[in-house]
């Protein structure tokens, strides 16, 4: 299945695109108390380690926009303030940051709004439109009864015209609830009549494993029908998980290919070795590893390396002894209790050499395109500014007056 993108504008978020041919970003949010400074850029450094490419503070209150100038400093990904209530407060994080986040269902009367706007232009830096369910404005709770797919939409589209009326276009949006119908509607309902990026997300998802499963039904059927720019997993977790989950969202649609994936058997009473254990000590023990990597851990070695010759490198269980294999080619025999050290320092050696072939790769490509920069390669599938079909029945809402 090749996914086709829908060709959003594009915006920078400091140094990151978003939108247009920008690979999907992976974001998530501090839990920490933003004004305690040390506290956050631990948290902050722990994301960035687990390959976050976009990090959101709270700043409830003016001592944490004052904590932003320090925080920042620390920080090797952009940075994102999230503003309820108080505008005042974008104005101070928008000295700072890379983006400023604002709900215009709490945000206040537009002159407030206006002042927000004037201060993002100032400094050239995007804002981040955020709709939720939870918090829509009066009249539309007040026309739908709800919080309904279309009330989402209609107050997103209607914060995207009103910013556009005074001349403002640099932005993404979001429209997130926590009923994954409700998300997905709305998101599908706006992306058809609108082509700015996409901040996609379940709100309130729930627990590592619930949050995990509604976020990747939904940010992922958004995502195969060519929809989204940029997603954080919201999850009542280790924000670091937040980071796992969204990048393995997008490494199952072939979206993004960042770090190890491990095929593991779901195991069977022909499994010579303990599968489940080295699985996930596996994933814990190269968790540093950027490089894209298929590494199979397989319990037995009747299918072995038939099963796993998708994979870069592997080991299959034996009474006693195991098999190493690289792309579905037997290397050697290797004693059982040796096999997880063996396949360890295996993949770390395959992780560096292919690392070194794709910089020179890379180099290579830069010098040929001069003045390019490089070149932004996302592994979307076949290229096309043509958004894949969608065929369900949600009304249009009324275009802009």
């Amino acid at each position: 299945m090749y996914i086709t993108r829908k060709k959003t504008r594009q915006i920078k978020v400091g140094k990151v695109g978003i939108g247009g041919d920008a690979p999907i970003s992976v974001q998530s949010m501090t839990t920490t108390d933003t004004r305690d400074v040390k506290a956050t850029v631990e948290q902050i450094q722990q994301l960035e380690q687990a390959g976050c490419e976009v990090i959101r503070v709270a700043v409830p209150d003016m001592e944490a926009a004052a904590a932003l100038p320090k925080i920042k400093a620390q920080m090797t990904v952009p940075l994102i303030a999230d503003i309820h209530f108080d505008h005042r407060l974008a104005l101070k994080a928008a000295e700072v940051v890379d983006c400023v986040r604002i709900n215009p269902g709490n945000i206040g009367a537009w002159w407030k709004t206006a002042e927000v706007i004037k201060a993002v232009n100032e400094r050239g830096i995007p804002l981040r439109v955020g709709v939720n369910g939870g918090s829509l404005e009066r009249p539309l709770l007040e026309k739908y009864g709800y919080p309904t797919a279309e009330a989402l939409a209609e107050s997103a589209l209607n914060a995207v015209h009103a910013l556009e009326d005074v001349g403002f276009t640099n932005m993404k949006v979001s429209l997130k609830a926590s009923d994954v119908h409700l998300a997905v509607d709305a998101y599908w309902l706006f992306s058809l009549q609108s082509d700015y990026p996409l901040h996609l997300g379940i709100t309130e998802a729930g627990t590592a494993q619930t949050g995990a499963v509604k976020s990747a039904i939904g940010i992922g059927w958004l995502l195969s029908h060519g929809i989204g720019d940029t997603l954080r997993v919201s999850l009542a977790a280790d924000p670091v998980e937040e980071v796992k989950v969204g990048f393995e969202i997008l490494k199952s649609l072939e979206l993004r290919h960042r770090g190890i994936n491990v095929i593991a058997c779901p195991t069977c009473g022909r499994v010579e070795i303990d599968v489940v254990r080295m699985a996930n000590e596996l994933e814990k023990r190269l968790g540093h590893i950027k490089t894209p990597l298929n590494v199979s851990v397989l319990g037995c070695v009747v299918n072995g390396i038939g099963e796993g010759k998708e994979a870069d490198i592997g080991i299959a269980g034996g009474e006693g002894v195991g098999i190493l294999f690289k792309k579905g080619k037997l290397l050697r025999k290797v004693p059982a209790e040796e096999l997880m050290e063996t396949l360890i320092r295996e993949v770390e050696l395959l992780a560096k050499e292919k690392a070194a072939e794709e910089a020179g790769e890379e180099k290579l490509a830069s010098a040929a395109t001069p003045g390019n920069g490089g070149t932004v390669q996302s592994l979307l599938g076949k290229p096309s500014d043509s958004q894949t079909s969608i065929t369900r029945d949600l009304p249009i809402l009324p275009n802009k007056k």
